[in-house]
């Protein structure tokens, strides 16, 4: 079918969607948003068969496991070469994935692995391009549960080569190349959380479920860096309606634990990525995880939010100098909702006073800070201070 040039990308991707015979609601995995843990950030490309072995070990004995973490994934660089067959092997690296599969499920735990719709993933090893159906079976035979698919090299060897300088034809060829990943996962009978790792390109939220896609990413790479997650934070502002059971928006993995976060920033990246209903694949060293991050990570109020069932996700609602106000409903009533000071100064607001009505609330609410504990009354403009990059983080179970 041939589309008109003038149509907006977006609607472009619809339309490629509409003629598919794929089924157009996400698979029925990851019906709250994937818990787990991801080589990459830690290990990159050094990471080994007795890493992931060690990670599942680690994840199972801090309590991580308990607290829902389930997902070990492998990314990028367990790839070998293709035989005269076309069947992918391992590298030295990772010698039996099957073997693997069948450790990581001994404890309880789901297994990941990594790929691309171009020749080569982004580190340059062996991509699915030309090889959809073989791969996605093999993965199937291997037992893996959960697959991140990476755009990288697909851009210059397929987009820009085939359709150069034009984007509506670009977009129709990635659309594509996702849809028959897609599919070829489905195929294989296993349900396979399907992750697509495409930087957020062409409002991705809004084809992505109708392709089998559980979760897209929603911009580039995050880093260890207060102003890396500040930045991913804000484009996350009016995508809540494309989040739900099934289908979630993807702004990256966690950084908690690594680079040079202070403690504050660890907690508000761990508390509003609970906010927005995304994926927590932590990414930090597991055997020397110090005890504060571990608090951080296995906190069972936030993690709690995160995983409510009525999966909706966290609203931006409004500013008042250098803090922001974030909320999200949550099942039963319930709302949660975030006070963030994103300045950089100590104090950047001497105090902050809170307006209830901005917030659709109506007098003194009985709330529950999830950080430290403790129960507390929220009044309209009460002073509310906190230092630089910290985080409020309240449940009200009966908000009136």
């Amino acid at each position: 079918m041939r589309f008109p040039a003038s149509l907006p990308l977006a609607v472009l991707a619809l339309a490629v969607i509409a003629v598919s015979p794929q089924l157009s609601q996400a698979q029925a995995a990851a019906q709250t948003p994937p818990m787990g843990w991801n080589s990459w950030n830690y290990f990159a490309g050094r990471v080994t068969d007795k890493d992931i072995r060690d990670s599942a070990d680690q994840i199972v004995a801090s309590g991580m496991k308990d607290a829902g973490y389930i997902y070990v994934n492998i990314d990028d660089t367990w790839e070998g070469e293709r035989d005269a067959s076309g069947v992918l092997h391992t590298n030295s690296k990772f010698p039996d994935m099957k073997a693997l599969a069948d450790y990581v499920h001994s404890k309880g735990l789901k297994l990941g692995i990594y790929s691309g719709p171009g020749p080569k993933t982004c580190a340059g090893y062996a991509g699915s391009l030309g090889h959809e159906e073989q791969d996605a079976k093999m993965y199937a035979d291997w037992g893996i549960d959960y697959l991140k698919y990476d755009l990288c090299s697909f851009i210059p060897a397929v987009m820009q080569k085939q359709a150069p300088n034009d984007k509506a034809a670009q977009m129709r060829l990635m659309v594509a190349a996702y849809d028959k990943m897609g599919k070829a996962l489905k195929a294989t009978g296993r349900p396979i959380v399907y992750s697509l790792c495409q930087y957020g390109w062409d409002s991705v939220w809004e084809w992505a479920p109708g392709l089998g896609g559980n979760l897209w990413r929603t911009t580039g790479d995050i880093e260890p860096r207060w102003q890396s997650i500040y930045d991913i934070l804000s484009q996350q502002k009016g995508l809540a309606s494309y989040a739900g059971p099934g289908h979630w928006n993807d702004p990256d993995m966690l950084e908690v634990g690594n680079g040079k976060l202070t403690l504050a920033e660890n907690r508000t990246h761990f508390s509003m990525w609970a906010m927005l209903a995304a994926p927590l694949l932590a990414g930090n060293d597991l055997p020397h995880m110090k005890p504060e991050i571990h608090d951080i990570l296995t906190n069972h109020d936030v993690i709690a939010i995160n995983q409510d069932r009525l999966g909706h996700q966290a609203r931006y609602i409004y500013s008042k100098g250098e803090v922001e106000i974030w909320a999200r409903d949550l099942q039963g009533g319930a709302k949660a909702i975030a006070i963030v000071n994103v300045g950089s100064d100590l104090y950047s607001t001497h105090p902050f006073h809170l307006d209830l009505a901005e917030l659709g609330l109506h007098g003194s609410q009985h709330a529950k800070d999830l950080w430290t504990g403790k129960e507390m009354e929220l009044s309209n403009n009460m002073p509310i201070e906190l230092v630089s990059h910290d985080i409020l983080l309240v449940r009200i179970a009966n908000p009136k």
